[in-house]
């Protein structure tokens, strides 16, 4: 009897399992209500390919995606070339790469490697507390008006889907 039950409570324990990673997917990252909204830190990042600082406050009218990763981080390197592709398709947001906590040489062979545009800097890893990064690879969705709209932490399947429902909603 007692066999029975603990095969039902590890089915419940696979269904919740499941059902936790299907909200975290497909219905938490959607939403950017403004309810819980905040200002963006006013942060400037050093380009990898050099030139101009790229200055968060600048982008204002801009919808901003700030993708946060390291070259170490194995979900990153998935992650990152869905986040290309997206921002290839739509050149009216901002997607930038945020290299946290490298030396520039590491993050040029990482860029070249993976063939990203556009990454800037926190060499210093600042960026963990501006942001409250906890882990990576990291989202911040900031709006045209400067706030802070959505946090997306770790590997996400549907993280083009989620992109685009926020280039919708925020556009």
């Amino acid at each position: 009897m007692l066999r029975r039950y603990a095969g039902r409570f590890v089915d419940l324990l696979a269904v919740l399992a499941i059902a936790f990673v299907a909200y975290r997917i497909f219905f938490a990252p959607r939403d950017l209500s403004a309810r819980n909204a905040h200002p963006a830190p006013r942060v400037t990042y050093v380009p990898l390919a050099g030139g101009t600082p790229f200055a968060l406050h600048d982008q204002r009218g801009k919808l901003v995606f700030l993708d946060f990763f390291a070259s170490w981080c194995e979900p990153c390197r998935i992650s990152l070339p869905w986040v290309e592709s997206f921002a290839r398709a739509h050149p009216d947001v901002e997607v930038i790469p945020v290299d946290v906590g490298e030396p520039a040489a590491v993050a040029r062979d990482f860029a070249q490697r993976y063939g990203l545009h556009g990454v800037v800097l926190d060499p210093q890893a600042l960026s963990s507390g501006f942001f409250q990064i906890q882990g990576f690879p990291t989202m911040v969705v900031v709006d045209p008006q400067g706030r802070i709209r959505a946090t997306w932490e770790g590997l996400n399947p549907a993280i083009k889907l989620n992109m685009e429902n926020a280039r919708k909603t925020l556009l």
